[in-house]
């Protein structure tokens, strides 16, 4: 394991702040599922302990949500030390087989859902979209494969900013990043499709595409959220006003993990009526569906999505979000409608049109 890593383990001072925040450990209730524990168990690993099957689902389990290491005052960072555990236990051979679906889908396919590469093209063909420009908009995988409609509505509010979209997009990485294993192969694809366009900037709407571009890519562009690209041109969009009332869910990797909060919400204040989760901002708690969790574990991840709409405050119209994972996640636990906060955008466009 990496020095770094070492230090932070070294860190943890034991003192469980930790247990009281996170959404795992709330669930199954065993201190090898805490971060605490889980960082015990690095530790241990890291001295040359013998791996068993508990273990392997103790660090698999973590959501890598980034409440642990909001709260630690220690200073720690759980997060990274996990990531970098389950590389080294996939170095092992210490894998499920859910991991390995996940590794093999993607790498056949260039997508985690194993669904048929060539699809990640469509907007190509619906849309007439320059082959170069400035910015790229990377669709994403669930975008491309689950939420096709609302990738295009995305599309439709920046088309006229300058912005394209790559003929043969593949996954961002970050499933394989997240669950211990090697994305070198899609990183290099996709800078190479980039490259083509002569784009400066990506704009990613996915968190975990934005999460990935921004600390796991070379740093050869510059990655914005489609939520700050927005923010810049919302004067260009013909916004009108909504008759409804959100609440807006905090996507782990968009807002602990890169602090983004604001734009968000300006979006949303700017169409319709706010009112905040029990739980927001930094303090957010996670939709379960992230670290690969939701794949490994889908009963957990649908637990802590469960417990994640008890935030929900009440007389709200839909929770919005900026990660289709997040939604996929909380959809499946929410008696109220969850969207993406591009499909209020575009509800907004179409009632500004109505006004002109």
């Amino acid at each position: 394991m990496q020095e770094d890593k070492q230090r932070s383990i070294l860190k943890c001072v034991r003192c469980g702040t930790c247990r009281s925040i996170c959404p795992v450990f709330e669930e199954l209730g065993w201190e090898s599922f805490s971060t605490r524990g889980r960082m015990l168990l690095a530790k241990g690993i890291s001295k040359g302990m013998d791996v068993d099957e508990s273990m392997i689902d103790s660090i698999n389990t973590c959501t890598t949500c980034g409440l642990c290491e909001q709260m630690c005052p220690a200073g720690a960072k759980p997060t990274d030390v996990f990531e970098e555990l389950r590389r080294d236990l996939v170095r092992m051979g210490k894998v499920k087989g859910s991991q390995l679906e996940l590794y093999n889908n993607t790498l056949l396919t260039g997508n985690p859902l194993g669904e048929k590469r060539s699809d990640t093209s469509f907007i190509l063909g619906q849309r007439d979209v320059p082959k170069v420009a400035d910015y790229v908009y990377f669709v994403g995988c669930l975008g491309s494969y689950r939420f096709r409609e609302d990738a295009l509505k995305t599309y439709d509010l920046i088309r006229d900013m300058g912005v394209t979209v790559l003929s043969d997009e593949v996954c961002c990485g970050s499933p394989l990043l997240r669950t211990g294993f090697d994305a070198d192969e899609l990183i290099r694809h996709n800078l190479e499709q980039i490259e083509k366009t002569g784009a400066h900037t990506i704009i990613a709407s996915c968190a975990g595409c934005y999460n990935t571009f921004k600390n796991d890519y070379p740093d050869r562009f510059n990655v914005v959220h489609i939520t700050e690209f927005l923010v810049e041109h919302m004067d260009e969009l013909g916004l009108g006003r909504l008759d409804l009332t959100v609440t807006y869910h905090d996507p782990c990797h968009l807002g602990r993990a890169n602090r983004i909060f604001d734009a968000p919400r300006k979006l949303i204040m700017a169409v319709c009526d706010l009112k905040e989760m029990r739980t927001n901002r930094e303090n957010a708690r996670c939709c379960g569906g992230g670290g690969g969790v939701r794949k490994g574990y889908p009963d957990l991840s649908a637990s802590i999505a469960k417990k994640r709409t008890m935030d929900v405050p009440d007389g709200v119209d839909h929770i919005v979000t900026c990660c289709p994972l997040c939604r996929t996640n909380l959809e499946q636990a929410s008696d109220v409608p969850v969207i993406d906060l591009l499909d209020l955008l575009y509800m907004a466009q179409k009632e500004g049109l109505k006004a002109v």
